[in-house]
């Protein structure tokens, strides 16, 4: 019984990753052809959208849970298109403080209008119950492997 189990968490995870990529596969498909922008650009101005006084790089790093290196040219193609500024904060002139202009904050409002349209018609296939039964399990499974931290 302990070794089905274990075989079926394998079987568990494999889905999880296949379902994860379908997804953003498809999301990775429609930002390129809808927008001309990709995943890791959206990523970054997902996260200066939850922060309206801006992040540093290292935050943002932290919260993609990537590199510096991968967000630096992210942020530099931002910020010459006129989404975002790199603000230099007088007390501590090694931090940048990456923050949208109004611009940036209105064409990501845009972005995740849209994107939250997709993942509803990419979904749309699982019903109320599905949806807060998978919630219920993945939140439960989240928990799982914080406490494991």
């Amino acid at each position: 019984a302990l070794r089905q189990l274990s075989k079926n968490r394998l079987r568990l995870w494999l889905r999880l990753i296949k379902s994860t990529r379908l997804v953003e596969d498809e999301v990775r498909r429609r930002l390129r052809g809808d927008f001309g922008t990709t995943l890791p650009r959206f990523d970054v101005m997902s996260a200066l959208s939850r922060a309206p006084d801006g992040l540093k790089m290292k935050d943002i790093s932290r919260l993609l849970r990537v590199s510096n290196g991968n967000i630096t040219g992210i942020v530099d193609k931002l910020v010459e298109d006129g989404l975002v500024l790199r603000i230099i904060p007088p007390q501590d002139r090694r931090t940048q403080i990456i923050q949208f202009t109004d611009r940036g904050r209105q064409e990501f409002e845009t972005l995740a209008q849209t994107h939250e349209s997709w993942i509803d018609e990419i979904l749309g296939g699982l019903n109320a119950d599905d949806v807060d039964g998978m919630i219920r399990r993945l939140d439960h499974l989240v928990h799982a492997l914080e406490e494991r931290q």
